[in-house]
Parts: C-alpha cells; sequence; structure tokens
C-alpha cells in the first residue's frame, strides 16, 4: 500500500482509501460496503446512534469486532423491544462480556428505543434527523481536513437531547451523521466519494 500525496492510501486492489480504512480487513470492507450510504430504516438509525454512543473513548474498530454480540444483546437494535429492557435486563447485559459494559451508555440505549418510539408520533426517528442535513458537505482532501462536529451535528445534539436521547453529543452526532450518509467526508480521491448518491453532483 501506498500513500499518495492527497492522503489516500492505494490498497493491492489499486483502491484509494483513508488510513483508517486501509488496514484492518474489518474496518476496510466496513468503509468500502457500508460507511456513509443512506440509511433510511427506523432499526438501523436508531442502532447507527447506539453504537455511536458506545464507542465514546474507544475506537470505531472495538465497536465493529463487537457489533454481532451488540445485536444479539439488544434484540438485533428492535426499538420496541429494547425499549421494554427492565433492570435485571440492565444487569443481564452488565455482565455480557461481548459489549461494551458501561452502565450508563446501556442504559442510554434503553432510554433511546423508548425516545425513538415517541417520535414516531412526530414523523419518525429518520426524518428527524434527516432534516439537520446541512445544504453542502465538506470536501477534504486529506484526513486533517474532516471536521470533527458542525452547526448541524451541534443542533441535531441538542434537537435529541430534547427528545429524550442521551449519549448524543456534537461530535457523536457528526460521526452518525458521516455513517448515515447525511455529510459525505470520504477524502476527494477515495474510491467511495460520491458513493452515497446524495452528494455526487458535488463531488
Amino acid at each position: 500500500m501506498a500513500p499518495d500525496s492527497s492522503g489516500v492510501i492505494v490498497g493491492e486492489d489499486g483502491l484509494a482509501r483513508p488510513a483508517w480504512a486501509a488496514t484492518d480487513p474489518l474496518m476496510r470492507d466496513y468503509y468500502d460496503q457500508e460507511w456513509g450510504l443512506p440509511v433510511t430504516d427506523e432499526q438501523g438509525m436508531y442502532e447507527r446512534i447506539c453504537l455511536e454512543g458506545f464507542q465514546a473513548g474507544l475506537s470505531w474498530a472495538t465497536i465493529l469486532r463487537k457489533r454481532p454480540a451488540f445485536r444479539a444483546a439488544f434484540a438485533g437494535f428492535d426499538p420496541e423491544q429494547v425499549a421494554l429492557f427492565s433492570g435485571e435486563d440492565v444487569e443481564r447485559l452488565m455482565q455480557d462480556p461481548g459489549i461494551i459494559r458501561n452502565r450508563l451508555k446501556i442504559l442510554a440505549a434503553v432510554k433511546n428505543a423508548q425516545a425513538t418510539l415517541e417520535l414516531r408520533n412526530d414523523g419518525g426517528l429518520v426524518d428527524f434527523v434527516w432534516s439537520f442535513r446541512p445544504a453542502s458537505t465538506p470536501e477534504p482532501a486529506v484526513a486533517a481536513d474532516v471536521p470533527t462536529q458542525s452547526a448541524e451535528s451541534v443542533a441535531l445534539s441538542k434537537a435529541l437531547r430534547k427528545r429524550g436521547f442521551s449519549f448524543v453529543g456534537p461530535t457523536t452526532m457528526f460521526a452518525l451523521m458521516e455513517a448515515v450518509g447525511i455529510v459525505d467526508t470520504h477524502l476527494l480521491d477515495s474510491h467511495r466519494r460520491g458513493s452515497s448518491g446524495i452528494w455526487s453532483m458535488q463531488a
């Protein structure tokens, strides 16, 4: 693999990726097949919000490796099921070595499931999150050009908190917006730039 002047690394397959997605096969597959593609279903959006919250202070690779265990522990991230989790369920999850055993983050996942159901009365979680899509997206040439938050992610964080969500800080919400295609922060020379179909005209 060889870095070029734009900050991407060209792999043995000839495809250019950012450094974070260039070596670990799990991260590479996530980058190639999922990251930045639009998420437009409630369950998918709820899962991403939970996983981004669990990731706070940790590496995303750690979360990806534990994702199957997370899905098993949280009923496939079905908000209707997780919203009914009891104190006993929380204690059970605190003993689950397959996930991040952080009580506040586990409680947040339950709380966020309940908040997701509440949002159904007002257009739903997906439309709510997507309503914070900005008018333009970053155009980073190198990793240092990628912002860690934006005016929109700050506003989304505040709005979700008002609706009862937690572990949804501005930086976490910017990462969510990147992951679900609301902004495109693929490096300009990455093979994935514009692949969401949302910002391809600008790329």
